[in-house]
């Protein structure tokens, strides 16, 4: 049986890159598909005689339908997992003015900006409902595809896959976090003259933030309260998780909490990519 991967999201935020970053790891691609197909294609690929077992899909444009069939081949005992792309209505008011494309939905509104907020209303649902959503806001497409391929380079494994990822909330909260960790309560690395312009990757700025009695203290509880969780979300049906953490700027004490939390994951058996949105962001 295909391990089934099906890519939708918002138009402008990366769903045909996606599909050929999928394609590159050895899945059969099949773009633009109408919802009331898809039973039909996964039908084939899961035929005996054939020889698909990675199949990744980009749905087309029939959103009112796509939860339901989803739950239909779900329920015939195929292995789904629904992939959503997001961003911010001003990137993709970029894009689409880079590339002089047609929005899919212009012709419903009376301009791209409407265009953009209509198709996010009426994705709604199905974002509520993705096993992963990416906000690609930030992303290029070398990093697109490192997230795509931590997320499906093996999809062998049950096991709840976890992304820790640091920001600053002076940019905006990330828009995939399904956890979200405010540690602006910590000591802050910028008022110290020879930390502020390095980064939590430094172990000066590391042992700063870490080498606290606070920090110590809210690590051993955040982790404790996230092990017990995390079966919790993994019988809810969930194969990814990610965890967002919080600081002014995103560059110093988001930076090492993320990291060291990853590390204490990894301590445990529990495998956690990180990535760090702000990093490289003004003082």
């Amino acid at each position: 049986m295909a391990a089934i991967v099906l890519i939708t999201g918002m138009s402008g935020a990366g769903r045909s890159g996606a599909a050929d970053v999928l394609e590159d790891l050895g899945f059969y691609v099949v773009d633009n598909l109408p919802t009331s197909l898809l039973p039909t294609i996964v039908d084939l690929a899961s035929k005996p005689s054939g020889d698909i077992d990675r199949l990744a899909l980009v749905s087309g444009r029939n959103h009112d339908t796509l939860l339901p069939e989803v739950a239909r081949i779900r329920s015939e005992g195929h292995d789904v997992t629904l992939l959503f792309l997001e961003a911010s209505t001003a990137v993709l008011v970029q894009r689409y003015d880079a590339t002089r494309r047609k929005h899919p939905f212009a012709d419903d509104a009376g301009g791209l900006l409407e265009a953009i907020e209509h198709e996010r209303e009426l994705l709604g649902p199905v974002k509520a409902q993705a096993d992963l959503v990416i906000d690609t806001t930030e992303l290029n497409i070398h990093q697109l595809k490192q997230r795509l391929v931590s997320a499906f380079e093996s999809t062998e494994s049950h096991q709840l896959q976890l992304a820790v990822e640091s920001f600053g909330f002076k940019h905006g909260l990330p828009l995939d976090a399904d956890i979200v960790m405010d540690v602006r309560f910590l000591p802050n690395p910028h008022w110290v003259e020879e930390l502020r312009p390095l980064t939590g990757h430094d172990p000066r700025v590391r042992d700063y933030v870490l080498e606290r009695g606070a920090t110590s203290s809210f690590l051993d509880h955040f982790e404790t309260m996230l092990v017990d969780v995390l079966p919790s979300y993994q019988s809810e049906g969930r194969s990814y998780l990610t965890i967002a953490i919080g600081c002014t700027g995103g560059r110093h004490r988001s930076v090492a909490i993320a990291e060291e939390l990853a590390r204490r994951f990894a301590a445990r058996g529990i495998v956690a990519r990180t990535s760090h949105r702000d990093v490289g962001g003004a003082l």
